[in-house]
């Protein structure tokens, strides 16, 4: 599993915990979330979230 760093406000997407009260379930990988979706923070696009680890 993987973590992703949202570029724009710093949210961290942790693939190992997903994001649940966004529909997101544990273990979901970067890249099997839909393009449509956006930071539940900040609203940036999938494309702002670099690989930090």
């Amino acid at each position: 599993m993987k973590r992703y760093l949202c570029d724009v406000c710093g949210l961290i997407y942790d693939e190992a915990e997903g994001i649940p009260d966004e529909g997101i379930a544990p273990g979901t990988l970067l890249e099997d979330i839909p393009d449509d979706w956006v930071c539940p923070d900040c609203g940036a696009t999938k494309s702002a979230f670099i690989l930090i680890d």
